[in-house]
């Protein structure tokens, strides 16, 4: 997903700042679909807005700048339509836990209990967050969403509960493969 199709859905579902849609896509519901920097984010508006697909009004502050707010017109409705209408890129994704548990022999079993304890505690907090969402989401769809993203991180807390003692054995029983722990040359 590009972050011109992350702007456009994010104020799909109502205006924003240039700032509420770094958020949204950091820590929001948006969170899951795409990275989004500052430094992409404006840009990415500023061409939005030059395309007519999105509208900008000022609003004043006491004592700052004025907040730049977007909203997306209709043009921008289906310039939206059209991106998610196309072929979907695969998913991405990346664990810098998995890469410890796969080098579990090399680093140990201290290590391996430890990166476990993290990531679960990581992923409970997850679910936790989006539990809460679902409490105030009133759009189905966006509902179906987050209960699919539960339902994912409940499954790897549940294949980590009942694996973990194997990946500890694994990590405490120290190298098997020919070279690990020693340098390359």
């Amino acid at each position: 997903m590009s972050v011109r199709r992350l702007c456009l859905a994010i104020l799909n579902f109502g205006d924003a700042t240039g700032y509420e849609i770094r958020k949204a896509s950091t820590e929001g519901e948006f969170s899951y679909f795409e990275e989004a920097s500052f430094g992409s984010i404006y840009p990415t508006l500023a061409r939005l807005e030059a395309e007519g697909l999105v509208t900008v009004r000022l609003d004043p502050q006491d004592g700052k700048p004025a907040r730049k707010v977007y909203s997306l017109t209709q043009a921008g409705r289906q310039e939206l339509k059209s991106l998610l209408s196309e072929p979907l890129a695969k998913d991405t994704f990346r664990s810098p836990f998995l890469l410890v548990a796969m080098c579990a022999d090399l680093v140990g079993g201290a290590v391996v209990r430890r990166a476990i304890d993290r990531h679960m505690d990581q992923i409970r907090t997850e679910i936790a967050q989006l539990k809460e969402m679902t409490a105030d989401c009133d759009h189905p769809a966006t509902l179906w969403t987050i209960k699919c993203g539960i339902t994912c991180m409940e499954q790897n807390l549940a294949y980590l509960e009942g694996n973990r003692a194997a990946l500890e054995r694994m990590a405490d029983a120290g190298p098997v493969c020919a070279g690990a722990g020693e340098a390359a040359e």
